[in-house]
């Protein structure tokens, strides 16, 4: 099975549009939260998400937006949950709250988090991976929160944050995604072959600055795109 991993949308449908165009053929989308905050277009965000029938988690902007609640915001991140709070109606607010904090997908082999396996908010960059966090018996543990992209390789299994979507902080402006690939059959012992290729695509920048300034948001929310921070 291959699937398109995505994390981190953050309301940016153009650099979420690019990454569609350039995902190749996948069986299934995974997502590792914060489909909403910081940019202007979470509507649309939330509605290609649900159309792509991607499996999904609980981002913590995902979480603040559905409850109308902060989570340590800064003022760029609190404008954004309450622009969308704003854009989004009901059945968007009501899809953003049924998303659990966790889910496991392929009979239990990948998990996927927001943040790390036991604590959704907790910041987990790749350098800090390690073994237990592929619990519950899954070889591939999917996280995001930190917008770093990253794989670590164990011999447990896989580690993996695919980058974020709409707002890249490795020092990369271009959108980040990833392509997992579980073979059905096996590796020769006795355990499906894994295999996690990154990606980065360039989008249209300015007209998301453009937005964010026709939006009333803080103008930095699309300046520091930029540069990837």
């Amino acid at each position: 099975m291959r699937y398109g991993v995505v994390a981190d949308i953050h309301g940016n449908l153009p650099a979420f549009e690019a990454v569609i165009d350039a995902m190749p053929a996948v069986d299934r989308w995974l997502c590792a939260g914060d489909v909403v905050g910081y940019n202007p277009w979470p509507a649309e965000c939330v509605d290609r998400v649900r159309e792509l029938d991607a499996a999904t988690v609980m981002g913590n902007h995902d979480r603040a937006v559905a409850s109308d609640t902060g989570f340590r915001f800064n003022s760029m991140a609190a404008a954004g949950v309450t622009y969308a709070r704003d854009a989004l109606d009901e059945d968007a607010l009501a899809w953003l709250d049924r998303l659990p904090d966790r889910r496991t997908v392929a009979d239990g082999e990948i998990l996927i988090v927001h943040g790390h396996p036991e604590n959704p908010d907790r910041y987990t960059y790749p350098d800090e991976f390690e073994p237990g966090m592929l619990e519950d018996n899954a070889r591939v543990t999917i996280t995001g929160h930190t917008h770093v992209q990253g794989v670590r390789e164990f011999d447990e299994g896989v580690v993996m944050n695919p980058g974020s979507v709409g707002q890249p902080r490795d020092g990369d402006p271009e959108a980040a995604f990833a392509v997992l690939d579980i073979d059905e059959g096996d590796d020769g012992g006795g355990t499906a072959a894994i295999d996690v290729e990154t990606h980065r695509v360039a989008y249209d920048i300015d007209r998301v600055v453009d937005a964010v300034e026709e939006a009333g948001l803080p103008e930095k929310i699309g300046t520091r795109l930029r540069s990837g921070r």
